[in-house]
């Protein structure tokens, strides 16, 4: 490796000039990266809901749904409104009383649910459902949406699925640059207090923030990329990748005083001191990454590729760009030393060893609580959830509630060769549900009081395409409740008795999906993440007791924070409680790896273990604060400062994590060394101490005596 760091200190200028000219495409490659803000479209496609999303979209030319909501509006408006929208581009359907009957036939002729669905009398809301001829989170419905606004001057409240959609990727448009500022301005100010320079920190966040440019400009091979992992990827590369940046300054700084007046060759040595040992600190990060690529929900493998890619980027950028900015900027960076204004908090490791009885009691009696919360905190899955009140998708939701006693509008395609009597019998059953609402399907619309000819032939067409006929289902029940997701499962029992290929569709039934298929891919990335990092701790450090001991400490760690929600009474976004935990494991098992490794050479050099144990603790617990307070902040700001419930809880719950880890670190693990002690030395390879195997190799006659 010192050869190739040689070359690139030779060619520092030609690699600072390429890395700026590589921006260009990289830029170009981002802003044409399409950002998907639809969570749902994640799930498996070849489940019955999605499958049915497709045929609904393919064969019913519908995608879409919006419903809307206006207040205190005569009938006369309201059809002026219903034509403005009808206009909209891929609009394609306005449903309301009048898509079912003439206007000139009385309300009163419909039958009473569906009259009541559309009407309420008392409040003077009107409800209406818009049809789209394109997906629930397609660009032209996202367009659509706001464009509706527009043309209606917001007298119409929108709310469902794409009007969250649309919620969402305003708040992402508006915010999404701030989360990056924020970020870096707060790893800045700790940097600059924990550092010897106030003008490096500098230059670590404008090699980084290129190797982000990259890695989100390599995304536009991809396609597209979810709104999560937009707004994610900047921070926790910042967050993930900081310390190679500090580990090349320390080493360019101590190699400097070992070749003074010689920077490059100084910086030769230190980027290949730093490569060995970035590259073993970041494998664990990396494995975290690639963890989550092993979900079905697919969100989780858009997140672990890209991030993944990400760590890999800033390995490589911290070891040519960095290099380059250093040594072209060395006169600069040196007129602003400065001595460390943080004092050296490794003066703990001498109490932090001594009472070591007292951190393995607090282990004891923290775990069992610890893992009570982990188990019991709770999660949602309704995306409404995850957007403040102020915006229309919330207060249409909250209206539709109060107004319409409706919480969730869904589907339910069955055969058309189902005859219509027995299609009449089947939304019959449907409509005697619990919290069963509304059904309107073509079977019961026309067998009630409204007569086959009186329905439009656009709506006949709408409910029955000759292949497949379609009934709405509104519920009282809001998305992701036990309530509903019981409603539905009871449903599809009756639709599979009368047409065994009948599915149900819609944003409920996806959630419960959702809700199924992420329970399950929890417990396979925590699994697989566990199981990946112990395999690479036990080979870099060749023991098999010592990957139990630092996944053990770390998983404490996890388990703390994971578990405060549930004594705060906060409920978590259910995307949190998925990638929360195979981040922190990556990302801050490092910790633990910086110290068994000092801890391992000072027991090979000799030292006892109490003597290993306070020197590992003395030289490394600086630095593992610097990296825990740097991620810290490049994750709370934003954390704090988001709209999006379910941006802001990943954030600050990876803040907090990194604190507890540092924690942990700095108190369990130490004991957990004093205690497995003998343990360690007897289950790891290069604990004993140099002496001691030569004297075995002496008495096992590999090695000769002195006076032989």
């Amino acid at each position: 490796m010192l050869k190739i760091a040689k070359k690139i200190v030779k060619f520092k200028v030609p690699i600072l000039i390429i890395s700026v000219l590589l921006l260009i495409p990289a830029t170009l490659g981002f802003l044409n990266t399409r950002i998907n803000y639809d969570i749902l479209s994640y799930l498996p496609s070849d489940i019955d809901t999605m499958e049915g999303q497709e045929i609904l979209k393919n064969d019913f030319g519908t995608g879409a749904f919006s419903m809307c909501i206006v207040e205190n509006m005569d009938e006369k408006h309201v059809v002026e409104l219903e034509e403005k929208i009808k206009k909209v581009d891929h609009v394609k359907n306005v449903v309301w009383y009048d898509s079912v009957a003439d206007l000139s036939t009385p309300i009163d002729a419909l039958p009473k649910d569906i009259k009541d669905a559309f009407i309420n009398a008392k409040t003077g809301s009107t409800f209406f459902i818009v049809t789209f001829d394109t997906g629930s989170s397609d660009d032209e419905t996202l367009n659509a949406i706001t464009e509706i606004d527009k043309v209606t001057n917001k007298e119409v409240i929108q709310s469902g699925m794409s009007s969250v959609v649309a919620d969402i990727k305003t708040i992402c448009n508006t915010e999404a640059v701030a989360y990056v500022g924020i970020a870096a301005l707060l790893s800045v100010i700790v940097l600059s207090v924990t550092m010897d320079s106030f003008l490096v920190p500098l230059f670590f966040l404008l090699s980084i923030g290129m190797a982000i440019i990259y890695n989100l400009g390599t995304c536009y091979f991809s396609g597209e990329i979810s709104f999560i992992t937009q707004a994610l990827t900047a921070v926790l590369q910042l967050a993930v990748t900081l310390d190679y940046s500090i580990f090349l300054w320390h080493s360019y700084s101590e190699y400097k005083e070992k070749y003074p007046g010689d920077n490059d060759r100084a910086m030769a040595h230190a980027i290949a001191a730093t490569f060995v040992s970035v590259v073993g600190s970041s494998i664990t990060t990396v494995a975290g990454f690639v963890a989550m690529c092993f979900m079905t929900f697919t969100l989780g493998v858009d997140l672990g590729i890209v991030m993944a890619k990400g760590v890999i980027l800033g390995v490589i950028s911290c070891v040519t760009i960095l290099p380059a900015m250093i040594l072209i900027f060395d006169k600069a960076i040196e007129k602003t030393r400065h001595k460390p204004l943080m004092p050296d908090i490794g003066r703990m490791g001498k109490f932090v060893t001594n009472k070591y009885y007292i951190w393995m009691v607090m282990f004891l009696v923290i775990l069992v609580p610890a893992i009570y919360g982990y188990t019991h905190t709770d999660v949602y899955y309704d995306l409404v959830g995850t957007l403040p009140s102020k915006y229309e998708s919330v207060k249409g939701k909250e209206i539709l509630a109060k107004d319409f006693e409706q919480g969730t509008t869904y589907m339910v395609l069955y055969d058309s060769d189902l005859s219509s009597v027995q299609g009449r019998k089947m939304l019959k059953e449907i409509e005697n549900v619990k919290g069963m609402d509304v059904v309107a399907g073509l079977d019961n619309i026309k067998g009630a009081a409204v007569p086959d000819e009186v329905i439009p032939a656009n709506i006949r067409k709408e409910l029955d395409n000759g292949e497949y006929k379609l009934a709405l289902l509104m519920s009282k029940y809001t998305v992701a409740s036990d309530e509903v997701n019981d409603q539905i499962n009871e449903i599809e029992g009756i639709v599979k008795e009368y047409d065994n290929s009948a599915m149900v569709i819609g944003e409920a039934p996806c959630t419960k999906d959702l809700i199924k298929i992420t329970d399950t891919d929890f417990k396979r990335v925590s699994a697989v993440s566990i199981i990946l990092i112990f395999i690479i701790i036990l080979l870099v450090l060749r023991s098999v007791s010592l990957p139990v001991l630092l996944v053990t400490v770390i998983e404490f760690a996890i388990f703390i924070n994971m578990g405060i929600p549930a004594y705060t009474n906060t409920t978590l976004p259910f995307i949190a409680s998925i990638v929360i935990g195979t981040i922190q494991l990556g990302a801050t098992v490092d910790y633990a790896i910086l110290i068994t490794n000092r801890y391992k050479k000072e027991r090979r050099n000799g030292a006892d273990k109490r003597n290993a144990v306070q020197t590992a603790m003395s030289t490394c617990l600086q630095s593992v604060f610097v990296s825990a307070m740097s991620f810290f902040a490049a994750t709370f700001g934003v954390g704090m400062y988001s709209s999006i419930d379910m941006i802001s809880s990943i954030c600050i719950l990876l803040a907090r994590g990194a604190i507890i880890s540092f924690i942990c670190v700095a108190t369990v693990l130490p004991a957990m060394f004093m205690i497995f002690d003998k343990v360690i030395v007897k289950t790891s390879v290069g604990f004993k101490s140099k002496e001691k195997e030569n004297m075995n190799k002496t008495h096992s006659g590999k090695a000769k005596p002195i006076n032989a």
